[in-house]
C-alpha cells in the first residue's frame, strides 16, 4: 500500500479546525479545481460520526465518484474517512489536531491501494501518490486561508 503524511500549523485552536475539517462547503470550495460536489449524502454542514457522502470530482479529464464513511470521531483530536465505494482498491484518511503554540498542527496520514494490482502499483509510485498529495495540500490550503 502506498501512504504519506503532511502536516500543518493552522493559526486557530483544535476544535476550530477540526471542525472546519468536516465541513462540506469548505471541502467543495477548495476542491473547486476538480469540479467536486455532493452526488449523495449532507449537503452542507459538518460530518458526523458514521454518515457517508459520496463526492463526485473530475480528475484526470474524467468525473470519479467516491462514498466515504467518516468514523472514529473524537472531537477535536482525531477522525478518520475510508472509501466504502470507488475508484481505489482501498483509501483511509486519518485527520489529527494537536495543540501547539500558536495554533493546530493539522496531520493527515493518507493509505491508499490502486486497483489492478502491479498496474495499480506502478501507477500509485508513477502518478497517484504526488496526484492526491496536491489535491489534500489543496483542502488544507482552503483550511488555512479560512484562519489567516
Amino acid at each position: 500500500m502506498a501512504s504519506f503524511v503532511l502536516e500543518r500549523v493552522v493559526p486557530a485552536a483544535p476544535a476550530e479546525v477540526f471542525d472546519l475539517s468536516l465541513d462540506v462547503g469548505l471541502h467543495v470550495s477548495s476542491q473547486s479545481a476538480h469540479d467536486e460536489r455532493v452526488a449523495d449524502g449532507p449537503a452542507s454542514g459538518m460530518l458526523a460520526e458514521g454518515d457517508r457522502i459520496t463526492w463526485s470530482a473530475r480528475h484526470f479529464g474524467v468525473r470519479f465518484r467516491m462514498t466515504s464513511l467518516v468514523y472514529d470521531v473524537n472531537r477535536p483530536h482525531r477522525f478518520r474517512d475510508r472509501q466504502v465505494r470507488g475508484p481505489f482498491a482501498e483509501f483511509q484518511h486519518t485527520h489529527e489536531f494537536t495543540a501547539i503554540d500558536g495554533g493546530t498542527l493539522m496531520r493527515d496520514e493518507i493509505v491508499f491501494r490502486s486497483p489492478f494490482w502491479i498496474v495499480g502499483r506502478v501507477v500509485d509510485a508513477l502518478v497517484m501518490r504526488r496526484h492526491l498529495i496536491r489535491v489534500i495540500t489543496e483542502r488544507n490550503d482552503g483550511i488555512s486561508r479560512h484562519f489567516t
